[in-house]
């Protein structure tokens, strides 16, 4: 089998169907269901069932889609490699972020990297932590910013730093600036926070309820809001408390328009690491940019998991 094959059987099982596939490939469908087939026949299974009239993975699929990822990222990472020979310090470099990273610091980092550098092709896409893993696991992205480390074979992670996690309110709210014994007891208030979704898995979420089940809270009232920006604003209304990192809050806090509620008993805070794909190809412009990125956030210039 060759990267071809196993790069169509890849985007057929993303996209959810062969119709989709060859949009996506700019290929016919018959040309896609026949480069599917001869690859189940080559593997002598069937790697896609139609079953409620959708196209999704037989379990001989299931079990091909992490080795096929593999081997499409290494053949990519061959490519590279060789062009790279031709090149010093340009060329696309994909990175890819978790949205409440994307913020003014790595904004920085990203138009001082692209002054000294205008040949680099640089792209960005923010994604859920779960998910930045997943486009730098396949070779979609190159560098990965996330919270806490991923414990995949496949990756390798560097911690930046640890940021603590903060309980913010309106300025009005009748305890702003002052000091509580325990999480606990902000049990009775409305929490706003990020959205637990089926399906999807995103650690800032995870990691919010678990830190109320740990600390007695249980069952609260919370509205769930998809946006970082919303969630502040909806915290200066007075419309419900958050718990969010130093970070994510400091322009509000700068500008006096949200405030703290000190917890006694709460130690929390979120790891951010870099992601890189552990025995991957990284170009000389990707390893400028990961240095860059480790200098503005602190993290040590080479520390891999």
């Amino acid at each position: 089998m060759d990267s071809d094959a196993l790069n169509t059987f890849l985007v057929v099982h993303r996209r959810g169907g062969i119709s989709n596939a060859a949009k996506a490939l700019h290929r016919s469908q018959p040309a896609i269901s026949r480069r599917i087939a001869l690859l189940e026949q080559e593997l002598g299974v069937p790697l896609f069932e139609r079953i409620a009239g959708r196209t999704r993975l037989s379990d001989a699929g299931r079990v091909m889609v992490p080795y096929a990822e593999r081997a499409v990222a290494a053949a990519q990472d061959a490519e590279n490699a060789v062009r790279a020979l031709s090149r010093d310090k340009s060329g696309p470099v994909a990175l890819a972020v978790t949205g409440t990273l994307a913020g003014e610091r790595l904004s920085r980092v990203l138009k001082r990297f692209a002054k000294r550098h205008p040949e680099v092709d640089l792209t960005l896409r923010t994604a859920t932590s779960a998910e930045v893993s997943d486009l730098v696991r396949r070779g979609e992205a190159t560098i990965g910013l996330r919270y806490d480390r991923d414990r995949s074979r496949d990756l390798d992670c560097g911690l930046l730093f640890s940021e603590p996690l903060q309980v913010v309110c309106a300025r009005q709210h009748r305890l702003a600036g002052r000091r509580v014994a325990r999480l606990a007891d902000l049990r009775d208030e409305r929490w706003i926070a990020f959205p637990v979704v089926p399906g999807r898995r995103e650690i800032t979420a995870a990691h919010v309820f678990a830190l109320f089940l740990t600390h007695g809270l249980g069952e609260v009232d919370w509205t769930p809001v998809d946006s970082l920006t919303a969630q502040k604003r909806l915290v200066e209304a007075g419309l419900g408390i958050a718990l969010l990192s130093q970070s994510n809050a400091a322009e509000e806090m700068g500008a006096s328009r949200i405030a703290t509620i000190r917890v006694a008993n709460l130690t929390a805070s979120h790891e951010v690491v870099t992601v890189t794909r552990r025995g991957g190809f990284l170009s000389a412009a990707s390893r400028l940019l990961l240095e860059m990125i480790r200098t503005a956030y602190g993290g040590p210039k080479s520390r891999a998991r």
